[in-house]
Formats: C-alpha cells, structure tokens, sequence
C-alpha cells in the first residue's frame, strides 16, 4: 500500500465554556476552494486513493458491468391520469435523462413531449430539474432548471400548444410551485443561507419584477413551502422548523386574495394539513399526542378550537400522514418499525390495512392526483421484491399489479430471503436489524457482512430492494440495517432517545445489532464491515472511535465528522436550524460537554 499523505499541523485554540480544544487542521477549512496548500492536500488524498485502489480496476469494470447489465435503460414509467390527460416519463438507452410526455388518448398513447431532459441539458456538464408543473387547463407548463448544481433554479412558463416559451424568467428559485388559477402561481426563494424563506406570486404575462411576496419567515429555524391540493381547491403554505409548525392556506379561486393561517405556530405543536375538500383534515401533537394523531375542522375556521378527533393518539403507533380523496382517507401509521397504510371509507368509518405480504418491506403512495376516485395506486418494495406499483379498488380490496423495476440478467426473489431481527440495547431497548442474504447461506459466521445505519432527524430507512445490492448477495455478502435511535422507526420516542444530550444511545444502539449479529452466526468483527452517510457517517465515525475492534472495514461517506465545530458556528449554512436536532453548544455547556464526548473529529 502507499503512504497516506500527512497534512502539516498549524494549531487553533478554540475555547468554549472553559474548555480548550486544539484543532490541528482547521486550517483545511477554505471556504473559497482556493488555497493552494488545501487543494494540493486534496490532490495527494485522492492520488492516494487510486493507487491504493489500483489492484481492484478489473473488479471494479467487472461491477460496473454487471451493475448495469441489470438496468432496462429504455423504459416508461406508469402513466397516471390527471384532468383528462395521461402523464409518464420515460428513460432511452443511452440518454441520461428522462423525457416527461403525456397522451389525450390513453395510458398506451401516443406520447406528446412535454419536456425532454435531455434537449434541455444539451452540453452542459451539470443539470438538474426543479418543478415541472402542469397548469390547471392543461395548456402551460411551469418548470424550473438548474445548470450550477446550486439548487438556485431559473423558471419558465411554457406554451405547451406551441411549443414556445414565454417572455417572462424568474431567477433564483428553490423547489416547490402551486399554480392558483391559469394565469397566476406561487414559488419559493431562498435567503443567503439556502434556507426557503419566501413565497412569491406571479402572474402569467407580467414583468417578473412586479411579483408580489406573499409570505415572508425571518425565523432561522424555519423552512418555508408550498403546495396544490389534490382537490385542486387550495393552495398551502408550510412553515416549519423541527419542532414547530405553521400552515397557511389559500382558496384557488382567490388567486388575488390574502393566506389564512390554519392555527399560528406553538413552540412544540407540529402539525401537518391535508384538505378533504369540504374540511381540513390536520395531523398534529397536539394536547400530547407524542405519536401524533388525526383531527378535522371546518375550512372557514380551522382554528385549534374547532378541531374534532377523527383518530386518537395511540402511544406506539406513530401517525406519519393523511391523503384525501372524494370517498376515502388514505393513513399512513408505522408500528413495530413497519409502515402501514390504512384505508378509511368516509361515510362509515370503517377502516382496514392493506394486505402486505413480506416480514419487511416498505409501502407508500404512487402517483394519485384525482381527488374524485375510488381506485388507490401504491408502491411497494422489500429487500427482495423490486419496487412495484400495483393499483386497488378501495371498496372490493380489487388489486392489479400495473408494473414492477425491471431486473435484467434472470433475477429470481426465491434465491434470496429478508427477515428481522431485534438487538438488545445496553439499556435494554429492543433495536430492530433487518438483513437480506442468499437462501441458505451458514450461519456459523462464515459470512461477510454489511451493516447500514442512519440514526438521525427521524429519519426512517425502510428496507427496500437495491439491484446494486445484488452484485454483493451473489458473492455471500449478508446485507443488514441497524435501525437505531435518532431514526423514526418505532416512533417519536425512538427519535428522541436519539438526539441531543441521549445521541450517544445512537451510537451503542449500532454497536448492539453489530454484536447480535455476531450472536447470531451471520458474521463475525473480521468479516464485518460498517458503512453510514452524512449523520450516518457521524454515526461511523462515532462506533469506531467507540469499538475499533467491531468491524474490519468502514465506509463513511460525506461524514458528519467535525460536528461540535461545525454546529458551534451559526456563520454556516443552516447551523441554526440544526439546534433542534443537536443541541445549542454555543448557548448550553451541557449540549457542548455530550458533543464534545462522541464528537469523531475530537476523539480520535
């Protein structure tokens, strides 16, 4: 192997609560990309990495190879129906971006363009799209492109009879559009630290610069977005931080008018809104529903006072969302680490869950954007079973499979199994490991393994299939998912058993699946290794720091390494907001003593 480069040292105190803490290479820190000693540190980094991974070239071609044999590149998604038209995209071998079309006849066409993602890149070496947005009438289309890879768009509205783009360029937008009417729609811009903080209105045919700011959050915690009911009656805007909430809301037809606020903001209530049409339907903590639960109100006045129970709070099933349509709710609830979708009929009440076959999966909903339907479209995966959409009659329990990712190369699910697992914490807390692996491999720890975590923001890695993941089970590779504190999976308890002064639980948590699966003959610490990304790199940096003995390989990508410097300097992007996840180190000496214990980058 060659020698790793060594960065010179240049020490920088940095003190905080009384303490001293010396960095060596804050230094690395360039902000502008243009220091010569960083970038040539960088340079030796990465000549270091290639010829360390020179012996490998021919199994990396070899991987590529069979990776991408397994891809259809020529393929079309599902198409889905929406004021009388057909939508779908479609992908071509040997293009690199989908192509958005849509059809008056039906779902097997023929295919008008729409927007072809490729015409639109032409030469650029980067190119990403923002909003791509149908208008109410069918004859516009509102989309936002990106050509820095600094999700700072510029918008355009489009003729779609033909085919020309009109006069007027909005620059400077983030994500997310509501069209109000055919003539007038909302978008969001973002503040100097990329934070969504304003929505703006526009009116088709008018000067971009007579756009009129409808909603402005000067709270740095707080991010701002907007969104068109399914029902197409209103328009909302969502201000959130991660602890707090606030919805406004604006009739489409008032496309001049002024927002309504649903409730104003509660430090500690969140809430999330979902218009039924002729009520608001609101899922919220509210008077203690740590695992949230589901209320009504009446549109004219949503106000916290006029809202009426429609599901009770239930502690260990977390309510994670509501969809409405004209007949029935859609709610999407997670228990025991699971997700489940339930179908409530709205004139009875009477509910039930889809049917879900496998021990581990991952469901949610597909394209549904008619309100007035009794036809339910919903995608489902597990480790296993490749990404599917299947189509089911609300009423009968009628299900149609309507398309599954293609694997290419004779993929057969039989050859493979996925089940759970539960660790026990130091604490006693049950963890749940998900693995998947080839039938009948031994379990006497033969085998090598790797194991995935996350732990952060509630987030909820759901186990799903990845054809990539293939080209490891093939070769006896068990494949596991240590869903640990600081995720979402068994609920809001299990996310803030995670976070702040209790993150360190985070951290043992994956050293606990780690062992059980030792325990349990998948794998052993010389043929384990770990892999997190971003707060999941944290968490890796953390476990070795912790157990260096655990694993023989880690992988932490785009880490989250250098965490208590990083969150002690609200200068950053973003830094403030971060505060409710992590603590306040600048204002608390308790929350910089727990960051400064598991810290990575400080406890080398």
């Amino acid at each position: 192997m060659p020698t790793p480069p060594t960065a010179p040292k240049r020490p920088t105190v940095l003190s905080f609560h009384g303490d001293d803490r010396v960095d060596d290479w804050a230094w690395l820190r360039d902000d502008a990309k243009a220091d010569p000693d960083v970038l040539a540190h960088l340079a030796a980094e990465n000549t270091y990495v290639a010829e360390g991974l020179a012996t490998t070239d021919v199994l990396q071609a070899e991987l590529f190879d069979e990776i991408k044999a397994r891809v259809l590149e020529t393929d079309l998604s599902v198409p889905y129906r929406k004021r009388g038209w057909w939508y779908a995209t479609r992908t071509e071998e040997g293009q690199q971006y989908p192509i958005w079309s849509r059809s008056s006849v039906g779902p097997e066409g023929p295919w008008e363009v729409l927007f072809d993602g490729n015409a639109e890149a032409g030469e650029s070496p980067y190119f990403s799209v923002g909003a791509l947005d149908v208008s109410p009438s069918a004859g516009r289309l509102l989309f936002s492109t990106d050509f820095d890879g600094n999700e700072l768009h510029t918008m355009r509205v489009r003729d779609l009879a033909t085919g020309a783009d009109l006069a007027e360029t909005i620059e400077g937008t983030y994500y997310g559009t509501a069209w109000l009417d055919d003539d007038t729609f909302l978008y969001t811009v973002c503040d100097a630290a990329m934070r969504p903080f304003q929505v703006w209105r526009h009116v088709v045919g008018t000067d971009p610069a007579e756009d009129v700011c409808i909603f402005d959050e000067p709270d740095e915690r707080f991010f701002v977005g907007v969104d068109r009911s399914r029902s197409e009656r209103v328009a909302f805007v969502d201000c959130s931080s991660k602890i707090s909430s606030e919805c406004w809301y604006l009739p489409t037809a008032e496309p001049l008018g002024a927002l309504r606020c649903v409730h104003p903001r509660e430090e500690g209530l969140e809430y999330t809104v979902e218009d039924a049409g002729d009520r608001l339907l609101i899922t919220t903590n509210a008077d203690g529903a740590v695992d949230f639960a589901l209320f009504e109100a009446p549109i004219d006045e949503p106000g916290r006072a006029r809202w009426t129970v429609l599901r009770p709070h239930q502690p260990g099933v977390k309510l994670e969302g509501v969809e409405a349509f004209a007949g029935h709710l859609v709610v999407y609830e997670r228990s025991e680490a699971l997700r489940r979708a339930r179908i409530i009929d709205r004139a009875t009440g009477a509910d039930r869950l889809l049917d879900l076959p496998e021990p581990v999966y991952a469901v949610g909903g597909a394209a549904n954007p008619e309100f007035d339907t009794g036809l339910l479209r919903f995608s489902y995966t597990s480790p296993v079973t490749p990404l599917t959409v299947y189509e089911e009659d609300v009423v009968t329990g009628e299900r149609r499979l309507l398309k599954q990712q293609p694997v290419l190369g004779g993929y057969d699910p039989a050859e493979f199994e996925c089940g759970r697992l539960w660790a026990t914490a130091d604490d006693g807390a049950r963890v749940p490991v998900t693995y998947v692996h080839k039938r009948g491999v031994p379990l006497d720890g033969s085998n090598p393994c790797l194991l995935y975590g996350y732990g952060s923001y509630e987030a909820c890695i759901d186990p799903g299939f990845s054809s990539l993941r293939l080209s490891l089970l093939e070769r006896g590779v068990v494949f596991a998912i240590a869903h640990v504190r600081g995720g979402g999976e068994l609920g809001r308890p299990w996310y803030d058993d995670g976070k702040m002064l209790r993150k360190a639980n985070t951290f043992t948590d994956f050293i606990a699946c780690a062992e059980h699966l030792f325990e349990c003959g998948y794998t052993t610490s010389e043929r384990l290794a770990i892999r997190g990304a971003s707060a999941g790199g944290l968490l890796i940096g953390a476990v070795l720091n912790l157990r260096p003995d655990l694993c023989r390989a880690a992988v932490a990508e785009v880490p989250f390494v250098d965490c208590l410097s990083t969150i002690l300097d609200p200068t950053l992007p973003l830094t403030v907001t971060e505060w409710e996840e992590w603590g306040n180190p600048l204002a608390d000496p308790l929350v910089y003593a727990c960051m400064r214990s598991y810290s990575p980058y400080d406890n080398v």
